[in-house]
């Protein structure tokens, strides 16, 4: 099934910049066939599991993570950049390639030993979910996994999510 929707996902060279080949999901989304066997897919790795909330970053991860949320009936938690939630919200810095960003969430969104998923869209190098544990870890929730739709092996992003279980559909 995996080399079904890797059929529906875009290479991109040189984007972001040089020598990067970007991931282009948006093919894949505006499929209706291939977006919802994505989310299928997902969402077998936690069937019959109780989550209460899933946490997902912005902005594609909100993609997968709330289309989650409404499939496990759980609850949805968004993870934002600095500034952008309205209410009293815990953050935590972390490393990018050039210097330091900030991640939010808000401080009342999850009671402490709530069972969490964590979703985004793709895991390269691991940084900004570290990032997102960390958010979670601060509020005492735990973590029954981690789940990616595309993950690119060779950045050995899971590395740095070790502990955890860490899922993802496509590999590249």
């Amino acid at each position: 099934m995996s080399e079904q929707l890797k059929k529906h996902i875009r290479s991109i060279p040189d984007f972001p910049k040089e020598g990067i080949l970007f991931k282009d999901i948006s093919t894949l989304l505006k499929n209706k066939a291939a977006f919802k066997k994505a989310v299928d897919s997902m969402a077998k790795v936690v069937k019959g599991k109780k989550i209460d909330y899933v946490l997902s970053i912005e902005s594609r991860g909100f993609i997968f993570g709330a289309a989650l949320a409404y499939k496990l009936g759980a609850g949805f938690v968004p993870v934002r950049k600095k500034g952008k939630l309205p209410a009293e919200t815990i953050s935590v810095n972390y490393s990018l390639e050039y210097g330091t960003d900030t991640l939010e969430m808000h401080k009342d969104a999850i009671k402490p030993n709530s069972k969490i998923l964590i979703v985004d869209d793709l895991l390269a190098t691991g940084g900004t979910m570290s990032a997102v544990v960390q958010l979670a870890e601060k509020v005492q929730a735990k973590i029954f996994g981690i789940i990616f739709l595309i993950e690119l092996c060779d950045l050995k992003g899971r590395e740095k999510l070790k502990g955890y279980p860490v899922y993802s559909i496509l590999k590249y």
